[in-house]
């Protein structure tokens, strides 16, 4: 399988040092098996080249990107609260807010963790499709998020998904899954109001490369100017997406 960047795979293995010392489920979470290496074409195994950190930011900082997607959409309303709370929580040294790339580009490489979220309905380009496509199969990992619980934006991600992963179908994520044993031990999924829905995830060669809740993991309390607006957005959701960024960079 065909990575991101260089400087994201030297990333990858000093987090996975800085979290091995960590007290909070570490010694419970089960170890990723080691890749299977295979012969590939010369074209699918050249390199991506390393870009310079976004914002002049020091190499080993750990860089989220926030989606712009559909033409004009982007994820305006996810709170970064939940970076400041990786570093002090896993050791994991984290830029302290989103840098916004465009889906089609070919900056996205450079992340290890891409957000996506918004409401109504929308619909990707075909590049956009075939990007995120890549960028999954190479290792990068995308968190999506339905804003204030938009039924019509589940009901694009969920066709724009199976479009872009027809050999994959999005499923249910058991409690069970290395991802909610990172960082913090969740036991469930805390919702404001009701039963919440259980995370949606597409998972390609063992390891979960689409992680989605359509109930929202947006923390809008820790945005500016924005709100649940009545959805059954995630009351964990900092834990949860603290857990997410963990996983993201160990396996």
């Amino acid at each position: 399988m065909r990575r991101l960047s260089r400087k994201a795979a030297d990333m990858t293995a000093g987090v996975v040092l800085l979290l091995a010392p960590i007290a909070v489920a570490s010694a419970q979470a089960p170890q990723p098996k080691p890749e299977a290496t295979k012969s590939a074409p010369s074209e699918e195994i050249a390199r991506i080249p390393d870009a310079k950190q976004s914002g002049g930011e020091p190499d080993g900082i750990v860089q989220v990107a926030n989606l712009v997607y559909a033409g004009t959409k982007s994820s305006r309303c996810f709170s970064d609260h939940f970076l400041i709370k990786a570093e002090k929580e896993s050791a994991i040294s984290t830029s302290r807010r989103f840098h916004a790339v465009k889906l089609a580009g070919d900056d996205i490489y450079e992340f290890p963790l891409l957000i996506m979220t918004g409401e109504g309905d929308f619909t990707l380009s075909a590049q956009e499709r075939e990007s995120l496509r890549r960028y999954v199969e190479r290792g990068g990992l995308l968190l999506a998020s339905a804003g204030c619980s938009s039924s019509d934006w589940d009901r694009a991600f969920r066709r724009e998904v199976a479009a872009v992963f027809p050999n994959h179908p999005a499923e249910a994520i058991p409690m069970s899954h290395p991802l909610f044993h990172t960082v913090y031990e969740i036991a469930e999924l805390k919702a404001r109001h009701g039963t919440p829905r259980p995370l949606a995830g597409v998972s390609i060669g063992g390891r979960m490369g689409v992680v989605y809740s359509p109930d929202g993991l947006n923390d809008t309390g820790h945005t500016s100017g924005c709100c649940c607006c009545g959805g059954n957005e995630l009351a964990n959701a900092i834990e949860i997406n603290v857990n997410i960024l963990a996983y993201a960079l160990t396996y």
